[in-house]
């Protein structure tokens, strides 16, 4: 930003003088010094009048200083700025083209509310002018004009007039155009500016071949967010668009690659064309990467995407991504990781030997990255993994300390993908135990030596000291440490007492980490109690890693394949992550792949209008690696219904390892123990639903709306069933099922003691699950539960819980714990339970919806045995909030379209046929989340035939 500096009263009454100069090369000069001062800082607004009275002038040079002057200070001026305006409606109105363009782009560049209105007419013209020239600048004016004033714009009917520029003879006009109401439909996200059908894209395909090219540029965005009507329109677009690939300009290059990706989504895989498009998508990105370091890094930066994408684009090109010495560190990782992502059996020598290369350079960082390539490679790859174990120990043997901690830390991980394989290096890897300084390598060393504890002889000493300098390590290393003696422990009861007793004191003792003291805690409380579910949780067999860690999330990969060549493809990540709010954000998804020979039946049940209710809802988290246990500790869940049997076979028994138990160290009684219960049961329950007497669907005016269809009966709801026997839970037997009642879902539980002894303190508490289900409050068991007594307790739950997928989808996983014990059960819910009152669809929403939502994700079920009539069924059916849109009748066919919507936002649709005489009925379920779609058929099932 230029600092203003001050100007001298002499030097002004100079500059007045000669602005008001008879001559006219005077004046010119005078005006070139203003703007001379102007650009270095110096405030000159005090010359406003004058230098605006040498606007009449027909000399092209001064008529664009004085322009320049009236942009830079009419914000400042805007008063005195309305005395141009005669003037610029006098040059919108001159022979010379130039003038004419000067004016109008002027005019848009002066964003003075006052000057606006006076700028429409003058606009007006310019728009239709017989100048090319003119109507391109007055295209970019409207925009200009737009981001001042919207409401003007769209009154005077400038948009319709943008609209018909795409239609114009000069391609620099078309792509002007283009450009403009981009822009305006940017900031307008739900507009449809850009109404975009085979005739006017057939236009911008024209005008591509000769604008230049940044009109190129603007013509193939606009083209790729078209979405062609089958794969025959996408080929053709693809044939046009591929000459872009060879321009000299690599943003041309880019955004061609960017359409040819989003339209190669709708070409069947098995046509030629698709074949030879693939091999002609190589070459131009291979050819961007002999440019500037820096524009190296924007290609490969795109490259990483479109290779997690389309791997077979560049799969034969593996050695345009060796690094080259020269190369900046930031090309270099870059390149790093697109050879990775790259490595093949068919090429994994070839970048072995070049990562081995550069594991022996001087750039630190580089050396890092390269080690841990090597390891990435071997997980990937298992043919190579011998290969890339070799390579890694010859690295250790360099000595070279920070390589060898970065090795360890990858062979770590190899252990993980192939246990018991690479073992015979773990004595290698001991030899280097006192060089390692680094939290991670540490880390990974000690986690070795506790997952191995049997096979090294003097493990305890190893890990004994670790023990030395305990409080000085970083939490990972402690964490670790920890979990490593523990591990050994259970492998060497006998050798290791006293070790295990000193680490859990210095955890649950002297530590203030909480994670750390918990973790005591907990495996303490094991130890001291169960040793054999200890045994079955610490040494429990673990997932494998996969083969990549670091693959952008397939949702997340569409989108930014959608933003190729832009910031979002560099930064990786979506638009609204670093746009400020929500304008201008608009979420982009790659077409659907469009199936040869498919067909689906569209319930024909009214205009086709409206528009989709809301965007696509967010994906159910996938179930991931350990996390998803009831306590929330890094452990597995139980797979059983309850603890398993106390074993007497094992050598330390269920001894207390400190004498006096958990609870004289913590300092509780045995009837409330916080860290038996784990994070959660004494915590503040979820939020209550807003009402429970909320009213169930829509009242009079549902039935009014379809013809024929009954009276709705009562929400179906499942007979109760065992859920935990007795003989698994020291007496207790939980019974239950799920309930719908006036918007709330209930659980309802009978609690029977079938034991000898008063059970008391109820809690309970839900693993993560698909929905988010949690309890809306406490179990409330108010009174004692005396041998062979029965209670019967509803549970509200709330849909506000941490969501995780489970399989089924409509698993829930329970823990309940009395003063006895805590107990683990699974059970399935009936999905209609979250089905919610305001699930009844607009007719014309639900056409557009079922258009939208793509074939590919349409399932087909059939309901057996069924007799109700499809008035019945929909009576039925609507008491547990599935509701009828529509009804008709083909060749004495009935059939009923139905809409669901889910408590986390997913909508359902549904086509059900239903034959006179015929008890099989057929449903075609559509959903944008096509894995619930099994779900709700079972609820289907379920409601109609119960």
């Amino acid at each position: 930003m230029v600092c203003s500096v001050s100007i001298c009263a002499g030097e002004i009454f100079e500059l007045k003088a000669e602005l008001n100069s008879d001559k006219k090369e005077k004046k010119k000069e005078a005006v070139k010094k203003v703007i001379a001062s102007m650009t270095v800082g110096k405030d000159v607004s005090a010359l406003f009048p004058d230098v605006v009275n040498c606007m009449q002038t027909d000399n092209l040079e001064l008529k664009k200083l004085v322009y320049l002057y009236l942009m830079n200070y009419a914000k400042s001026q805007p008063d005195m700025a309305i005395m141009a305006v005669n003037t610029f409606v006098k040059d919108c109105e001159d022979a010379n083209p130039l003038i004419r363009a000067l004016a109008v782009r002027t005019m848009g560049c002066i964003r003075v509310d006052k000057i606006t209105e006076y700028l429409c007419e003058p606009l007006r013209k310019c728009l239709k002018d017989e100048d090319p020239y003119v109507r391109k600048t007055a295209a970019v004016c409207v925009a200009k004009l737009h981001d001042i004033n919207a409401q003007l714009v769209e009154d005077q009917g400038f948009l319709d007039t943008l609209k018909d520029l795409i239609s114009d003879s000069n391609p620099m006009v078309v792509a002007n155009a283009v450009a403009a109401l981009s822009e305006i439909a940017e900031s307008h996200p739900n507009s449809n500016l850009l109404d975009l059908n085979p005739q006017s894209i057939n236009k911008l395909l024209t005008a591509l071949n000769e604008c230049t090219e940044w009109g190129q540029i603007f013509i193939l965005d606009c083209l790729a967010n078209y979405t062609p009507r089958d794969d025959r329109e996408s080929q053709s677009i693809c044939e046009r668009v591929t000459p872009r690939l060879s321009h000299a300009n690599s943003a041309v290059v880019l955004s061609a690659v960017k359409v040819l990706m989003k339209f190669m989504e709708m070409l069947p895989k098995d046509l030629d064309y698709y074949s030879t498009l693939l091999k002609k998508l190589a070459p131009p990105l291979v050819t961007l990467l002999s440019a500037e370091p820096e524009l190296q890094y924007v290609a490969l930066r795109n490259i990483n995407l479109i290779v997690q994408k389309r791997p077979e684009i560049l799969k034969h090109e593996m050695k345009v991504f060796f690094v080259k010495y020269n190369d900046p560190i930031y090309v270099k990782l870059e390149k790093l990781d697109i050879m990775i992502r790259l490595a093949s059996q068919a090429n994994i020598a070839q970048v072995l030997a070049e990562l081995k290369e550069y594991a022996t350079e001087v750039d630190v960082d580089f050396v890092r990255k390269a080690v841990r390539a090597i390891g990435r490679c071997a997980i990937k790859v298992e043919q190579s993994a011998e290969r890339c174990v070799s390579t890694l120990l010859d690295l250790i043997q360099t000595k070279v300390n920070y390589v060898v901690q970065e090795a360890i830390v990858v062979i770590k991980d190899i252990f993980r993908k192939y246990p018991n394989k690479y073992e015979s290096v773990i004595a290698t890897l001991c030899e280097n135990l006192d060089s390692l300084d680094e939290p991670e390598a540490r880390a990974a060393m000690i986690w070795i030596v506790g997952e191995y504890a049997e096979r090294i002889d003097n493990a305890d000493e190893l890990l004994e000291s670790f023990l030395e300098g305990f409080h000085d390590e970083s939490t990972q290393v402690q964490l670790q440490l920890l979990t490593a003696i523990v591990k050994l422990f259970l492998k060497k009861p006998t050798e290791t007492q006293e070790l295990v007793q000193q680490v859990l004191s210095l955890a649950t003792q002297d530590s203030d980490n909480p994670d750390l003291r918990d973790r005591g805690y907990i495996y303490w409380r094991l130890l001291s109690t169960d040793p054999v579910a200890a045994k079955e949780v610490v040494l429990a067999e673990k997932p494998l890693i996969s083969e990549e860690t670091d693959l952008i999330e397939p949702t997340l990969l569409e989108e930014l394949i959608c933003h190729i060549g832009t910031l979002a493809s560099v930064y990786h990540k979506p638009p609204s992550a670093f746009v400020e709010g929500s304008r201008g954000v608009m979420h982009k998804r790659l077409p659907a792949r469009t199936g040869s020979g498919e067909s689906t039946e569209s319930p024909d049940v009214g205009a086709a209008g409206g528009s989709a209710p809301e965007a696509a809802p967010s994906i159910i988290p996938s179930q991931g690696d350990l996390l998803g246990d009831l306590l929330n500790l890094d452990m597995a869940p139980p797979t059983t219904s309850g603890p398993p049997p106390p074993s007497t076979g094992m050598q330390m028994g269920g001894m207390d390892l400190l004498g006096g138990g958990l609870d004289s160290l913590v300092g509780i009684s045995h009837s409330v123990d916080p860290y038996a219960m784990g994070a959660g049961f004494g915590a503040a329950p979820a939020v209550m639903p807003a009402s429970l007497n909320a009213p169930v669907g829509g009242g009079l005016g549902d039935l009014f709306d379809l013809g024929g269809v009954g009276m709705p009966m009562g929400a179906y709801i499942p007979p109760k069933i065992v859920w935990l026997p007795a003989m698994k839970a020291k007496g207790l037997e939980i019974s239950g099922t799920f309930a719908r009642r006036a918007g709330v879902i209930q659980m309802e539980l009978i609690l029977t003691n079938k034991a000898m002894s008063v059970m008391t303190d109820f809690a309970i508490q839900f693993n993560r699950n698909s929905f988010g289900l949690a309890p809306a409050g406490p179990l409330q068991v108010l009174t004692p539960l005396g041998p062979n007594q029965t209670i019967e307790v509803s549970l509200p739950l709330s849909t506000v819980g941490p969501v995780m997928k489970m399989d089924p989808l409509n698993n829930l996983q329970v823990a309940v714990k009395n003063n006895i014990d805590v107990f683990y059960f699974s059970c399935q819910y009936p999905i209609s339970m979250l089905f919610v009152e305001d699930g009844k669809m607009e007719r014309q929403v639900f056409l557009a919806t079922w258009k939208d939502i793509p074939n590919d994700n349409e399932s087909q079920f059939q309901i057996k045995d069924c007799h109700l009539n499809s008035d019945a069924a929909s009576s039925k059916l609507q008491g547990s909030n599935i509701f009828t849109i529509a009804k008709r009748t083909v060749e004495g066919q009935d059939m009923l379209y139905m809409s669901i919507k889910l408590s986390n936002g997913i909508w359902v649709l549904a086509e059900l046929r239903v034959q006179a005489g015929n008890p099989n009925y057929t449903i075609s379920l559509k959903c944008r989340a096509p894995e619930v779609s099994q779900c709700v058929f079972q609820c289907y099932e379920a409601v109609l035939k119960n």
